[in-house]
């Protein structure tokens, strides 16, 4: 038997806000298919805390009862060193103490309004303004979710500006409050820029980065990459797709790029082999979308284009850690006066598994992480529909016991490759 709900029920706000969370989670869009399923009851260790897969990139936590409040914390354990005890040798007392690194972030209430008009302005129109302000007012709240993600992961928002840009630069008074969570620039032993032929740490001269524009993204510095990774201490963990049936014996790392760099890259190699490479992982790990069109796998490396750039022009400055053991961001180096109006410095982010948390609470009313609300206004003339969601994302940082090297603050997951490019139609 069919059931109505009259405007305004609670019953009616649970179920939009349950099918608008379960929309924006299945959204089919680069980054989110770069976040594991929340786990079945099964999965007994996962389900305690209602947190996604760690073997992707981002991990969703959707859980905060644990602690009231708006603040969730994760823990590493470091990895253990020194020497094992061999043969008859006496091994009672010696264990080796567990030592933990922590890392928290924050959540917030993030909401968005759209004017429905007015009883004239429904009148007049044959558009149904309830329903697409509905659906403009979901559009934006996937696009600020997939850019705030891409700022987080990134480490900085960048210069590059339109009007598809709903986060705000960093020098907007907003721009700290609507990230919830500090953007914290990539650590020194994650943050790199292309040689042209490889990779290396930023360098500075002067007040300027040591990056020429005949550095851009290619093939020999994807091939840097790995190479880099191979032989780093504990770098960024390989990412297991859900699946993926060479896993284990061929391990993946995802490389988002801007269009720019991506066309860099294309040009430099034979791009259709590394397509059908791809699409020839992709059969291994259940047609996974993310390996499909435009990605191209090389050298153990999925490249992918990221949603939007985060671009550093001429002048602009490039914040980065110069020091292994501290935080301290560097903010007066900047991109080389000399690329002019024509060429920008971009970055690509190689992703491991455990980049980003994305942790999300529940609203009071809904208990879903995502809300509406409609409200009439003046006597009833006019209708506001208002969408919300409670969440806050980090990148995943760490102090990290790295033995002889001592220890050094690491993100854990991610790593960033500043390259140049050459602008479009310049």
């Amino acid at each position: 038997m069919p059931t109505s709900l009259p405007y305004g029920s609670p019953q009616a706000i649970k179920i939009q806000s349950a099918g608008l969370f379960a929309a924006s989670m299945q959204r089919n869009t680069t980054l989110n298919r770069l976040t594991g399923k929340l786990p079945t009851q099964a999965d007994a260790e996962n389900s305690m805390r209602n947190q996604s897969s760690n073997k992707y990139p981002i991990v969703l936590c959707k859980d905060l009862s644990k602690t009231a409040g708006d603040e969730i914390t994760f823990d590493l354990i470091n990895p253990l060193g020194g020497k094992p005890i061999m043969g008859g040798a006496n091994a009672e007392g010696l264990g080796r103490s567990l030592s933990f690194s922590q890392d928290k972030l924050r959540i917030n209430q993030t909401r968005y309004p759209v004017s429905a008009g007015d009883a004239m302005t429904q009148q007049r129109t044959k558009h149904q303004l309830r329903s697409l302000a509905r659906a403009a007012a979901e559009e934006y709240m996937n696009r600020l979710q997939d850019q705030l993600t891409l700022v987080h992961m990134a480490g900085a928002r960048g210069f590059h500006n339109n009007i598809e840009w709903v986060v705000p630069l960093a020098s907007d008074s907003d721009f700290a409050t609507i990230c919830v969570n500090a953007v914290k620039a990539p650590t020194k032993n994650r943050h790199f820029m292309s040689t042209g032929s490889g990779i290396e740490h930023i360098v500075a001269s002067g007040n300027e980065i040591t990056i020429a524009t005949t550095d851009i993204m290619n093939a020999d510095v994807v091939d840097g990459i790995r190479t880099y990774v191979d032989s780093m201490p504990l770098p960024p963990s390989p990412v297991i797709f859900e699946g993926d049936k060479m896993a284990s014996d061929s391990p993946l790392r995802v490389l988002l790029v801007s269009s720019e760099q991506y066309t860099h890259f294309v040009q430099s190699t034979n791009f259709r082999t590394l397509q059908a490479q791809a699409m020839s992982r992709a059969q291994n790990a259940g047609g996974n979308p993310l390996f499909m069109g435009e990605a191209g796998l090389w050298n153990g490396i999925l490249v992918v284009k990221m949603p939007k750039p985060i671009r550093f022009y001429a002048g602009d400055s490039l914040r980065y850690c110069g020091s292994y053991t501290s935080e301290t961001e560097t903010t007066t180096d900047l991109v080389p006066a000399a690329f002019g109006t024509g060429y920008a410095v971009d970055r690509a982010i190689l992703l491991g598994g455990q980049a980003l948390a994305n942790a999300m609470g529940n609203n009071n009313k809904t208990g879903n992480p995502f809300f509406w609300s409609e409200k009439e206004l003046d006597h009833s003339d006019k209708l506001e529909v208002l969408i919300g969601m409670m969440n806050g994302m980090s990148k995943i940082r760490f102090e990290i016991d790295h033995g002889s090297l001592g220890k050094q603050f690491t993100d854990n997951g991610v790593m960033a490759i500043d390259t140049a490019v050459k602008l479009s139609g310049q």
